[in-house]
Protein backbone atom coordinates (compact mmCIF):
# COMPACT_ATOMS: atom_id res chain seq x y z
CA UNK A 1 0.00 0.00 0.00
CA UNK A 2 2.92 2.41 0.42
CA UNK A 3 2.92 2.99 -3.66
CA UNK A 4 -0.85 3.92 -3.88
CA UNK A 5 -0.47 7.21 -2.27
CA UNK A 6 1.62 8.42 -5.55
CA UNK A 7 -0.79 6.63 -7.93
CA UNK A 8 -3.64 7.99 -6.33
CA UNK A 9 -2.43 11.45 -5.96
CA UNK A 10 -1.35 11.75 -9.66
CA UNK A 11 -5.35 10.60 -10.22
CA UNK A 12 -7.00 12.42 -8.06
CA UNK A 13 -5.60 15.69 -9.02
CA UNK A 14 -5.84 14.82 -13.31
CA UNK A 15 -9.19 14.07 -12.48
CA UNK A 16 -9.82 17.60 -10.60
CA UNK A 17 -8.29 19.60 -12.94
CA UNK A 18 -10.86 18.09 -15.99
CA UNK A 19 -13.59 18.44 -13.64
CA UNK A 20 -13.37 22.12 -12.84
CA UNK A 21 -12.24 22.54 -16.75
CA UNK A 22 -15.17 20.61 -18.30
CA UNK A 23 -18.13 20.53 -16.70
CA UNK A 24 -18.24 24.01 -15.02
CA UNK A 25 -16.31 27.04 -15.37
CA UNK A 26 -14.67 27.34 -11.83
CA UNK A 27 -11.37 27.30 -12.89
CA UNK A 28 -12.12 31.25 -13.90
CA UNK A 29 -11.76 31.34 -10.01
CA UNK A 30 -7.95 31.29 -11.06
CA UNK A 31 -6.89 31.60 -14.03
CA UNK A 32 -7.72 33.21 -17.35
CA UNK A 33 -10.10 31.89 -19.41
CA UNK A 34 -7.08 31.36 -22.50
CA UNK A 35 -5.88 28.72 -19.54
CA UNK A 36 -8.47 26.29 -20.51
CA UNK A 37 -6.59 24.06 -23.16
CA UNK A 38 -3.31 23.83 -20.72
CA UNK A 39 -5.59 22.79 -17.72
CA UNK A 40 -7.24 20.32 -19.69
CA UNK A 41 -3.97 19.15 -21.08
CA UNK A 42 -2.33 19.12 -17.84
CA UNK A 43 -5.28 16.93 -16.12
CA UNK A 44 -5.34 14.43 -18.83
CA UNK A 45 -1.12 13.87 -18.61
CA UNK A 46 -1.75 14.09 -14.84
CA UNK A 47 -4.34 11.13 -15.08
CA UNK A 48 -2.62 8.68 -17.68
CA UNK A 49 0.54 9.27 -14.89
CA UNK A 50 -1.76 8.00 -12.39
CA UNK A 51 -2.83 4.97 -14.24
CA UNK A 52 0.76 4.36 -15.55
CA UNK A 53 1.91 4.38 -12.23
CA UNK A 54 -0.79 1.99 -10.69
CA UNK A 55 0.14 -0.42 -13.54
CA UNK A 56 3.40 -0.28 -12.64
CA UNK A 57 2.71 -0.75 -8.65
CA UNK A 58 0.98 -4.08 -9.85
CA UNK A 59 4.23 -5.08 -11.46
CA UNK A 60 6.57 -4.35 -9.30
CA UNK A 61 4.35 -6.21 -6.69
CA UNK A 62 4.04 -9.31 -8.77
CA UNK A 63 8.17 -9.49 -9.11
CA UNK A 64 9.27 -9.14 -5.50
CA UNK A 65 10.94 -12.14 -4.25
CA UNK A 66 10.30 -11.61 -0.56
CA UNK A 67 6.68 -10.38 -0.62
CA UNK A 68 7.31 -6.76 0.85
CA UNK A 69 7.69 -3.42 -1.17
CA UNK A 70 10.20 -1.58 0.04
CA UNK A 71 10.53 1.29 -1.58
CA UNK A 72 8.46 3.40 0.52
CA UNK A 73 6.53 6.68 0.31
CA UNK A 74 6.71 8.78 3.14
CA UNK A 75 3.32 9.19 5.05
CA UNK A 76 3.13 13.29 4.55
CA UNK A 77 2.45 12.64 1.24
CA UNK A 78 -1.00 11.40 1.77
CA UNK A 79 -1.57 14.71 2.90
CA UNK A 80 -1.21 16.22 -0.77
CA UNK A 81 -4.40 14.26 -1.47
CA UNK A 82 -6.44 16.77 0.54
CA UNK A 83 -5.79 19.48 -1.95
CA UNK A 84 -6.42 17.03 -4.52
CA UNK A 85 -9.75 16.10 -3.34
CA UNK A 86 -10.81 19.27 -3.22
CA UNK A 87 -11.06 19.89 -6.69
CA UNK A 88 -13.74 17.47 -6.83
CA UNK A 89 -15.55 18.15 -3.15
CA UNK A 90 -15.13 21.97 -2.75
CA UNK A 91 -13.31 24.34 -4.13
CA UNK A 92 -11.77 27.08 -2.65
CA UNK A 93 -13.67 30.57 -2.91
CA UNK A 94 -13.09 32.70 -5.64
CA UNK A 95 -11.18 36.19 -5.12
CA UNK A 96 -13.04 38.86 -3.55
CA UNK A 97 -13.96 41.84 -1.19
CA UNK A 98 -11.41 40.31 1.67
CA UNK A 99 -8.55 40.87 -0.67
CA UNK A 100 -9.51 43.90 -2.63
CA UNK A 101 -9.73 45.68 1.09
CA UNK A 102 -6.11 44.60 1.41
CA UNK A 103 -4.62 45.81 -1.58
CA UNK A 104 -4.28 49.03 -3.24
CA UNK A 105 -5.75 49.86 -6.76
CA UNK A 106 -3.96 48.92 -9.36
CA UNK A 107 -2.54 52.26 -11.35
CA UNK A 108 -4.32 52.63 -15.06
CA UNK A 109 -1.76 52.59 -17.59
CA UNK A 110 -1.49 55.98 -19.34
CA UNK A 111 -3.34 56.48 -22.48
CA UNK A 112 -0.67 57.79 -24.79
CA UNK A 113 -2.85 58.02 -27.58
CA UNK A 114 -5.35 60.85 -27.39
CA UNK A 115 -9.15 60.17 -26.00
CA UNK A 116 -11.87 59.69 -28.50
CA UNK A 117 -14.82 61.45 -28.40
CA UNK A 118 -17.21 60.27 -25.93
CA UNK A 119 -20.64 58.53 -27.45
CA UNK A 120 -23.92 60.48 -26.68
CA UNK A 121 -25.10 57.40 -24.73
CA UNK A 122 -26.15 58.30 -21.15
CA UNK A 123 -25.83 56.41 -18.65
CA UNK A 124 -22.42 55.82 -20.74
CA UNK A 125 -21.40 52.19 -20.17
CA UNK A 126 -17.09 52.56 -19.07
CA UNK A 127 -15.12 50.07 -17.51
CA UNK A 128 -13.57 50.94 -13.99
CA UNK A 129 -10.48 51.67 -15.73
CA UNK A 130 -11.81 53.78 -18.74
CA UNK A 131 -13.51 55.62 -16.58
CA UNK A 132 -10.45 56.27 -14.25
CA UNK A 133 -8.39 57.02 -17.56
CA UNK A 134 -10.93 59.71 -18.14
CA UNK A 135 -11.13 61.18 -14.49
CA UNK A 136 -7.24 61.37 -14.55
CA UNK A 137 -5.72 61.83 -17.95
CA UNK A 138 -8.22 63.34 -19.96
CA UNK A 139 -7.47 66.96 -20.28
CA UNK A 140 -10.61 67.53 -22.19
CA UNK A 141 -12.80 67.12 -18.98
CA UNK A 142 -15.03 64.75 -21.23
CA UNK A 143 -16.57 63.09 -18.45
CA UNK A 144 -17.54 65.92 -16.49
CA UNK A 145 -21.77 66.30 -15.80
CA UNK A 146 -21.61 62.69 -17.83
CA UNK A 147 -24.00 60.04 -16.50
CA UNK A 148 -21.88 56.62 -16.78
CA UNK A 149 -22.90 53.33 -15.81
CA UNK A 150 -19.61 51.19 -14.10
CA UNK A 151 -20.50 47.24 -12.99
CA UNK A 152 -18.29 45.31 -10.41
CA UNK A 153 -18.44 44.12 -6.51
CA UNK A 154 -18.73 45.85 -3.59
CA UNK A 155 -15.27 46.36 -1.25
CA UNK A 156 -16.29 48.14 2.25
CA UNK A 157 -14.51 50.93 3.18
CA UNK A 158 -12.83 51.10 5.88
CA UNK A 159 -12.73 54.53 7.00
CA UNK A 160 -16.21 54.49 6.74
CA UNK A 161 -16.82 57.04 3.45
CA UNK A 162 -18.64 55.35 1.30
CA UNK A 163 -17.40 52.06 -0.16
CA UNK A 164 -15.67 51.07 -3.30
CA UNK A 165 -16.90 48.88 -6.59
CA UNK A 166 -14.30 46.72 -7.74
CA UNK A 167 -12.88 44.67 -9.97
CA UNK A 168 -10.32 42.06 -9.78
CA UNK A 169 -8.06 41.56 -13.16
CA UNK A 170 -6.06 38.54 -13.60
CA UNK A 171 -3.28 39.54 -15.85
CA UNK A 172 -2.86 34.95 -15.87
CA UNK A 173 -4.07 33.77 -12.90
CA UNK A 174 -5.11 34.48 -9.03
CA UNK A 175 -1.06 35.18 -8.30
CA UNK A 176 -0.47 37.82 -10.15
CA UNK A 177 -4.08 40.02 -9.91
CA UNK A 178 -4.80 43.92 -9.45
CA UNK A 179 -7.39 45.49 -8.13
CA UNK A 180 -9.48 48.77 -9.77
CA UNK A 181 -11.27 50.72 -7.63
CA UNK A 182 -14.00 53.49 -8.17
CA UNK A 183 -14.95 55.48 -4.55
CA UNK A 184 -19.09 55.08 -4.68
CA UNK A 185 -20.67 57.87 -2.96
CA UNK A 186 -24.41 58.67 -1.85
CA UNK A 187 -25.81 55.07 -1.21
CA UNK A 188 -25.10 53.10 1.59
CA UNK A 189 -22.84 50.20 1.63
CA UNK A 190 -24.59 47.20 0.08
CA UNK A 191 -23.16 43.57 1.76
CA UNK A 192 -19.84 42.86 0.41
CA UNK A 193 -19.20 41.30 -2.72
CA UNK A 194 -22.14 42.19 -4.25
CA UNK A 195 -22.11 42.77 -7.73
CA UNK A 196 -24.04 45.80 -8.81
CA UNK A 197 -24.71 48.38 -11.62
CA UNK A 198 -24.05 51.59 -10.61
CA UNK A 199 -24.89 54.89 -12.60
CA UNK A 200 -23.67 58.27 -11.49
CA UNK A 201 -21.32 61.37 -12.31
CA UNK A 202 -17.98 61.91 -11.31
CA UNK A 203 -17.67 62.76 -7.54
CA UNK A 204 -15.26 66.30 -7.65
CA UNK A 205 -12.25 65.76 -5.54
CA UNK A 206 -8.90 66.60 -6.80
CA UNK A 207 -8.44 68.17 -10.66
CA UNK A 208 -10.47 66.26 -13.34
CA UNK A 209 -7.82 65.52 -15.85
CA UNK A 210 -4.70 65.42 -13.90
CA UNK A 211 -3.92 62.28 -11.45
CA UNK A 212 -4.93 64.34 -8.74
CA UNK A 213 -8.41 63.66 -9.44
CA UNK A 214 -10.32 60.67 -7.52
CA UNK A 215 -11.87 57.57 -9.46
CA UNK A 216 -15.26 58.78 -7.61
CA UNK A 217 -18.81 58.38 -8.48
CA UNK A 218 -21.89 60.38 -7.03
CA UNK A 219 -24.92 57.63 -7.54
CA UNK A 220 -27.63 58.02 -9.44
CA UNK A 221 -28.72 54.47 -9.45
CA UNK A 222 -27.57 51.26 -8.14
CA UNK A 223 -28.83 47.96 -9.74
CA UNK A 224 -27.85 44.35 -8.14
CA UNK A 225 -26.97 42.13 -11.59
CA UNK A 226 -25.78 38.26 -11.32
CA UNK A 227 -21.75 37.97 -10.82
CA UNK A 228 -20.45 37.56 -14.83
CA UNK A 229 -19.45 34.04 -15.08
CA UNK A 230 -15.86 35.42 -16.06
CA UNK A 231 -15.63 37.95 -13.04
CA UNK A 232 -11.67 38.53 -13.48
CA UNK A 233 -11.98 40.63 -15.88
CA UNK A 234 -12.63 44.58 -16.50
CA UNK A 235 -14.89 44.08 -19.28
CA UNK A 236 -17.72 46.53 -20.08
CA UNK A 237 -20.97 46.67 -17.78
CA UNK A 238 -23.11 44.28 -17.67
CA UNK A 239 -27.08 45.59 -18.71
CA UNK A 240 -29.60 44.75 -15.80
CA UNK A 241 -32.25 43.13 -16.66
Amino acid sequence: MRRVAPSLLLKLTGIGLLHITLFDDTYLRYVKSGLRPALIASGVVLLLLGIAAAFSRAGHEGHAHDGHDHSGTPKIAWLLVLPALSLLLFAPPALGAYTAARSGSKPVAVQKKGFDPLPATSPLPLTLTDFTKRVQQDRSRAILGRSVRLTGFVTPDAAGDGWYLTRIIFTCCAADSQTVKVHVHGSESPPADTWLAVTGTWHPAGTLGTRSARAALDVQQVTPIAQPVNAFTDDLPITPG
